[in-house]
């Protein structure tokens, strides 16, 4: 569906699902995530086959899969508003890939798309305030911190601090043109 310098940003595939499995089963990837790990099989094929039935330009969430030579690494998911003007979106990626540009390059490419292709206003993130790489990520491609809540997610038995990160299309043109 997207390409860019070395991934494609494409559809879930049924063969996904031990990749999707194996990676959503690292306890560290899992950490800041929905899911809890192990991430079975099972579940990934029902998971995988949910995702692949979907349709991103429709309103709701669509689950991108992130293929390096025809491996899947990671997801992106993006939440497309009622309005299909602006989205959030959320990103995950085997450990043995993070750490080497491949996150910043399949949501710089996802983002490509969604403002040049769907023109799309504006996109969101929230990330949990201790995962300072996630943060970091969304700085580097353009994103403001436009909040911190202390304390507002009951997520995993305990009290989280969120951040809030918002890109209008006009602010990432700006600084594409910049470049």
């Amino acid at each position: 569906m997207i390409t860019t310098a070395r991934l494609e940003i494409r559809r879930f595939r049924p063969e996904d699902a031990e990749a999707f499995s194996a990676y959503r089963s690292v306890p560290e990837v899992a950490q800041y995530q929905s899911w809890e790990a192990p991430f079975s099989l099972d579940q990934a094929r029902t998971t995988v086959a949910e995702f692949a039935s979907g349709d991103p330009l429709q309103a709701g969430w669509f689950q991108y899969a992130i293929d390096l030579d025809g491996r899947l690494i990671g997801d992106i998911g993006l939440n497309t508003f009622d309005n299909l003007m602006q989205a959030d979106l959320g990103y995950t990626l085997a450990p043995a890939y993070q750490g080497k540009g491949f996150a910043t390059e399949a949501v710089s490419g996802l983002l490509e798309h969604l403002f040049t292709e769907r023109d799309l206003h504006r996109v969101s993130a929230e990330c949990d305030a201790r995962n300072t790489a996630s943060a970091r990520l969304l700085e580097r491609l353009g994103f403001q911190q436009e909040g911190f809540r202390p304390q507002n997610t009951w997520f995993k038995n305990e009290w989280t601090d969120d951040l809030l990160f918002g890109l209008l299309q006009s602010a990432w043109r700006s600084a594409r043109t910049a470049r």
